[in-house]
């Protein structure tokens, strides 16, 4: 990917809580002819089944989500505070309604696999997805968080996916 190199997993710099609770991070799945991607601000970062892993959490209603399960690859791509109105917009407008990265002013570049990223992002995860489940209502200990998070209940799916690659943007 031009302007980016690769970076071992272990190697990231940065707080991964930071950048995913307040920096924000834009989930993007898809193929050549199409792609949506949505603002998130629940996710994590760790190590599962021998893989340094991301997990992500979308609810059923998003339009992202028929994307990332008809593919099986989706990059996470934490952009800079420059871009904070952008991921406002994308976090508050349906692509089954318009075309939400080009109205976001945002460009899709694609990983080496085809993947589609968004450009311009300071660091972008390429992911496979390895497991998918879905938060319900029996499995909650503490049962106050249903009616605070859900009171619709559409709770999220649960998906944990294996960091194939990092790319960090290269400074101009």
């Amino acid at each position: 990917m031009k302007g980016y190199s690769v970076v071992p997993v272990d190697k990231m710099e940065g707080n991964v809580v930071d950048r995913i609770s307040n920096q924000w991070m834009l989930v993007t799945a898809g193929n050549r002819e199409k792609c949506d991607t949505m603002t998130a601000s629940w996710g994590g970062i760790g190590f599962v089944w021998g893989t340094p892993a991301a997990t992500v959490y979308i609810r059923p209603q998003r339009y992202t989500r028929e994307f990332v399960d008809a593919q099986e690859r989706l990059t996470l791509s934490f952009m800079g505070e420059e871009y904070r109105a952008a991921l406002t917009y994308c976090g508050s407008h349906s692509g089954r309604d318009e075309d939400k990265i080009a109205n976001a002013g945002l460009t899709v570049g694609r990983t080496p696999e085809g993947t589609p990223f968004i450009e311009g992002a300071e660091l972008v995860m390429e992911c496979r997805k390895l497991y998918r489940d879905r938060f319900g209502p029996a499995e909650f200990i503490d049962k106050t968080l249903i009616d605070v998070w859900y009171p619709e209940q559409d709770f999220h799916y649960i998906y944990i996916c294996a960091i194939e690659r990092i790319y960090v943007r290269i400074p101009e």
